[in-house]
């Protein structure tokens, strides 16, 4: 054997014996495809807004009150240089706040287009992970004045977080009118 032939020789047998010892590996499972959002808290129930209708969350900041808006507008806040109107989510559908303290408190800001607003909600629970065939098509136990914007919902572990389309939100003309009568 030559001394070029000596270095193939000892790579095509550990890969012989790779294979050989590779039989025993256990099969590669079937992957789950994931559907994900940003989830929230809003009366007591969870909902989750989908992946790129969310552009930030934010604390609460200092804001200053708009005079003759409708009471559902906290005011306007300036943040990084952008007027950010402030909408209390539960106010405007007219739901009770489950938040426990002011803290919890969060700030989903939402854009499409010419609307630039962000919705306070009770509490933000991050990124939410769900399996596409655990879709439900009809949530139960949805608020009536939510029901138009809540397109599903995901279970997991017993529980069912509704699908907030913030789109639908934005297109609302009550939404959108935020002056006072």
């Amino acid at each position: 054997m030559s001394d070029q032939a000596a270095p193939y020789a000892v790579l095509t047998d550990i890969a012989h014996r790779s294979r050989t010892l590779a039989s025993g590996l256990p099969e590669q499972q079937q992957a789950v495809e994931l559907w994900n959002g940003i989830g929230f808290v809003l009366a007591g129930q969870r909902y989750v807004a989908p992946m790129g209708e969310v552009v930030e969350i934010l604390h609460v900041p200092r804001y200053t009150h708009v005079p003759g808006v409708r009471s559902f507008m906290l005011g306007a806040a300036n943040v990084r240089g952008r007027l950010l109107p402030l909408i209390d989510l539960a106010h405007f559908f007219d739901l009770p706040r489950s938040a426990k303290s002011q803290r919890e408190r969060r700030i989903l800001v939402i854009e499409q287009g010419d609307v630039f607003s962000g919705l306070v909600v009770d509490s933000v629970s991050g990124m939410q992970y769900f399996a596409v065939d655990s879709f439900v098509a009809d949530p139960t136990e949805t608020p009536a004045n939510v029901q138009p914007f809540v397109q599903g919902g995901y279970e997991r572990n017993e529980e069912t977080w509704k699908v907030f389309s913030t789109h639908e939100l934005m297109e609302d003309e009550r939404f959108l009118d935020v002056a006072q009568w």
